[in-house]
């Protein structure tokens, strides 16, 4: 038996690797019966970690069936990324450092807009493919100034500096061919108007998402239906308009030269600062119906690469809450019950600002979250609201100095995050920040090609090869 085991042994690794190397002839027919890449869509989703698919995928769970349902993102899983920043900034990555990085390859200090740890400009992806002769475009639903677009966009030392980063849109040579989210507050200033500056540049510029439909094909496109972010998914007009916005800017974009598009499901990241679970659930079907789409886009046209990822997990969500003997509101046993947010019609933040101003009944606030709220929970929100204005009055009368409260404190955010706790306690939601603005965390990022070309991003990787995966496929079609 000594002497058979390692024959056996040889036999079944042999086996494996002739399997493995048939699968790879496999793969690489398959790839060479493709046509080369000409249309690349980045699509990040900005706070995505791990969780927050797994609690989308229960979330959206069929319960007319067994088991729990496969979602769109598990058809197309292919690995993780790391995330951390240039080593001046630690181990964990703010939105800035980690866009630069899928949008250049190169790994910066946080705050940093697509420059590197000295300040000095960096090539982006978007500005590579505008340079070979295709159209370029982004969709994102928070202003198009933030983080993530400006890295595709602009480069800056401190990604708060707004205006600067506006400005750079037209200041620096035009890079896009489409812009679509929000941003008035920036580009409708005293000191400059960029829409109208845009305009006479030639754009055509609508600031509502019926108007998507109808399009000059022969203009680029300026959209901004926003004074900074998009409302919430479940506030806005079209609770499905990044897929809207997705949809109408690849009509724009489809040209012979092909295109390069971002598009950034921005407030999953909003929703995990604020410990908004159902506002993030939301966000994310945004994101799944668009990539849905995308994937159908794909189908028909296998020219085509999508790309989706996250710049890093926000809020430290966890499917389950840290469980005390004694500890009032968490429930002990291992559950997560996500029914309850699969009713609502308005988000937390909605729920409170009509409470805020309006003296509402037990039945009216539970219709407005269509279920049930419980006394307790009604008196609790009835006890934040009173206390909320004495809060709001305290932050104003305290020294600036000597303020704790990264930003002013409102009424309405006050009664939200008293909502949001009763959501999490139903749910039994967790999350790891150690304040009300839950901060980013440094685990791998799920990653998810639809196309032919999935092995430069396959297993194992770092955010900064995404980047370098694109710039190769641009070369290659040169």
């Amino acid at each position: 038996m000594k002497k058979l085991l390692p024959t056996l042994l040889i036999t079944a690794l042999a086996t494996a690797c002739n399997a493995n190397n048939t699968h790879k002839e496999i793969d690489n027919n398959i790839n060479k019966n493709q046509p080369a890449i000409n249309n690349i869509i980045m699509v990040v989703a900005d706070g995505m970690g791990p969780a927050y698919v797994t609690a989308y995928r229960n979330f959206a769970d069929d319960l007319t069936t067994e088991g729990v349902d496969r979602t769109v993102f598990d058809r197309h899983y292919v690995g993780t990324a790391t995330t951390y920043p240039a080593s001046v900034s630690g181990y964990i990555t703010d939105s800035a450092a980690a866009a630069t990085a899928l949008a250049t390859g190169v790994k910066t200090y946080n705050d940093a807009i697509s420059v590197d740890v000295n300040k000095q400009p960096v090539k982006t992806v978007l500005e590579r493919a505008k340079e070979l002769g295709k159209k370029t475009g982004v969709v994102v639903t928070s202003q198009i100034n933030h983080a993530t677009p400006a890295s595709y966009l602009s480069h800056n030392e401190y990604r708060r500096n707004y205006n600067e980063i506006a400005d750079s849109y037209l200041d620096d040579g035009i890079k896009a061919d489409i812009y679509l989210g929000g941003g008035w507050r920036y580009f409708i200033r005293k000191d400059r108007n960029l829409v109208e500056e845009f305009k006479q540049s030639g754009f055509h510029y609508l600031d509502n998402y019926q108007n998507l439909s109808s399009l000059p094909s022969d203009k680029p496109v300026l959209g901004l239906f926003g004074k900074t972010g998009l409302p919430w998914a479940l506030d806005d007009t079209n609770p499905h308009r990044l897929s809207a916005m997705t949809k109408a800017a690849i009509s724009q974009l489809e040209n012979e030269q092909g295109f390069f598009m971002l598009v950034e499901a921005s407030q999953v990241d909003w929703a995990g600062h604020s410990n908004d679970i159902a506002s993030a659930m939301y966000e994310m079907d945004d994101l799944a119906k668009t990539f849905e789409f995308l994937e159908q886009y794909v189908n028909q046209h296998p020219d085509t690469l999508v790309i989706l990822t996250a710049d890093h997990s926000t809020g430290g969500l966890s499917i389950g809450r840290k469980t005390y003997l004694k500890a009032p509101n968490v429930r002990s046993d291992y559950t997560w019950l996500p029914e309850i947010l699969r009713s609502m019609t308005l988000s937390p933040e909605g729920v409170a600002k009509q409470f805020e101003k309006n003296k509402l009944t037990i039945e009216q606030v539970s219709d407005l979250l269509n279920f049930e709220l419980t006394q307790q929970e009604y008196d609790r929100l009835q006890t934040r609201k009173s206390t909320a204005a004495a809060t709001v009055d305290l932050y104003y009368q305290t020294p600036k100095a000597e303020r704790t409260s990264k930003y002013p404190p409102t009424v309405y955010r006050l009664i939200a995050a008293e909502l949001k706790e009763i959501i999490d306690i139903r749910t039994n939601t967790g999350w790891g920040g150690i304040s009300d603005s839950a901060t980013h965390t440094g685990v791998d990022v799920p990653v998810y090609v639809i196309g032919s070309e999935k092995q430069p991003f396959s297993g194992v990787i770092d955010n900064t090869d995404i980047a370098k995966g694109i710039f190769k496929l641009l070369e290659n079609n040169k």
